[in-house]
């Protein structure tokens, strides 16, 4: 059954929830405004081990709720966590307006281009007509803008995305029910520290808040410390003449590394990292063409920047596209590229997806260089529950793993870097929670593991007893 709560006197709006909620992934919640209409919020793909209440899990991607009533999709950003389904949504019938920021709109074509041909069929004319349909249904909005929402049924729905901070384009939603009570999803938001985009601001009200709880139990590094860190790892990884490899997601992680990366060389361009090597001839090999695209956009969007990286730009300087960056495309220049830091003594670092190690270019490195203690794993950001990026961090060097297949022992160095994630941490969101002028009445906690739903449940009942006031707050 789906998960459903209405409000305290049983009327209009309600919340379904279709995924996200034992999980951190498959980001899918149904906004009920009448019996015959309602707002999607994201469709997402699950990952690892979650599943959703109908039953889809990553392996099966069928839409396991009933769509008859939804007028219009609304998308928060187009981490495939939150927008992998849509396809599966739109071949199960579903006919209505797909709304997202500007930026979005920009972004969502190359994921879901991606997810199509990996998920459904590589056939070009299939690829094509769905990219169509898609374009033809996209309606960009921009940020602080109410829209009204056209339901069959006159009822009176409106939206509002306002900028989340997480990755480019990403947005909490607003909703608006007869000009007055306010759902608000938070969408996954971002760390106050975090380079590129600012971070979010708090709306100005809500009755219902549904927030995501990713890090709900713990602090990340400071952005200085965490720099601090990477630098000291690229130093230590790169003594032994080995590769770095940084499984990152191709969208906002990679983006945020590369202009730290630039940072650090860029600060350390007169000094020796090592007798053997320089910091300005240090290889960053970007492997993931999908990255590659996704960085260009970033580069094209600048104006959406936050002003210390527009700043930079400004100064001549390249961010997201330095002297040390090298680019990766085809699968035989790929595979080179592998066997070459593999077998040589040249260090470098590369970046690939899957953020996870769940598929992907990285799989490959990890197949060639898990069992050479010259190598170093380092993890930058969430690993959920049953993926292979989880179970290296796990177990760490001397360990064992399943990698395709195949029991491998772990030689290479595994290390872990926190601060790096573009979710917001505990803090971040209790300062959202907070920030509210007005409300809420009812705060729902999703998007998270047991344990970090727990703790930050734990932390909004403290805050508002402080407060004096009377919240609901529980996990559906």
């Amino acid at each position: 059954m789906d998960r459903q709560e209405k409000g305290p006197s049983g009327a209009f709006p309600f919340v379904r929830h279709h995924g996200a909620v034992s999980g951190v992934t498959g980001s899918a919640h149904e906004w009920v405004v009448s019996d015959s209409a309602s707002v999607l919020i994201d469709c997402g793909l699950f990952q690892g081990r979650d599943t959703g209440p109908g039953g889809a899990r990553a392996g099966d991607l069928t839409i396991d709720f009933d769509i008859s009533r939804l007028q219009a999709l609304v998308l928060t950003h187009v981490h495939i966590d939150h927008v992998g389904r849509v396809p599966w949504l739109l071949a199960a019938g579903f006919q209505g307006p797909i709304y997202c920021s500007l930026p979005s709109a920009k972004l969502l074509p190359i994921v879901l281009e991606d997810a199509f041909r990996l998920g459904i069929s590589r056939q070009r004319d299939q690829v094509e007509r769905f990219l169509t349909v898609l374009e033809q249904r996209l309606v960009p909005l921009p940020y602080d803008h109410w829209h009204a929402i056209e339901c069959a049924d006159g009822s009176e729905a409106e939206i509002c995305l306002q900028r989340a901070g997480h990755i480019l384009g990403s947005a909490y939603v607003s909703c608006r029910y007869r000009g007055d009570h306010v759902t608000v999803f938070s969408g996954d938001l971002g760390a106050s520290h975090a380079p590129i985009l600012p971070p979010p601001t708090s709306p100005e009200g809500a009755d219902v808040l549904v927030i995501e709880s990713t890090y709900g139990d713990r602090r990340h590094e400071g952005r200085a410390t965490r720099r601090q860190r990477l630098e000291g790892m690229l130093v230590r990884a790169l003594a032994d003449k080995g590769t770095l490899l940084i499984p990152a997601f191709s969208i906002g992680r990679t983006q945020e590394l590369l202009y730290e990366l630039e940072e650090i060389i860029h600060e350390n361009r007169q000094r020796a990292m090592h007798p053997f090597l320089d910091w300005d001839e240090l290889p960053i090999v970007l492997d993931s063409p999908l990255a590659s695209r996704f960085t260009q956009v970033y580069r094209e969007l600048s104006p959406y920047w936050e002003d210390e990286a527009r700043e930079r730009l400004a100064e001549g300087r390249r961010p997201l596209a330095f002297d040390q960056l090298l680019t990766v495309d085809g699968h035989e220049a790929h595979m080179r590229m592998v066997h070459h830091l593999a077998e040589s003594a040249r260090p470098a670092v590369v970046i690939a997806a899957s953020g996870m190690c769940a598929g992907g270019r990285i799989v490959n490195y990890l197949r060639a260089m898990l069992g050479d203690k010259r190598h170093n794993v380092l993890f930058v950001g969430y690993q959920a529950a049953g993926t292979l990026g989880r179970e290296i961090q796990r177990v760490g060097q001397g360990g064992r793993v399943r990698l395709e297949g195949e029991d491998v022992a772990i030689r290479a160095g595994v290390d872990t870097i926190s601060g790096y994630s573009a979710h917001a941490d505990q803090q971040d969101l209790l300062r959202f929670v907070g920030g509210l002028a007005q409300g809420p009445a009812e705060v729902r906690v999703v998007h998270g593991d047991a344990g970090a739903k727990r703790a930050l449940i734990h932390k909004l009942k403290a805050y508002f007893r402080g407060e004096g006031r009377t919240v609901k707050v529980w996990s559906p």
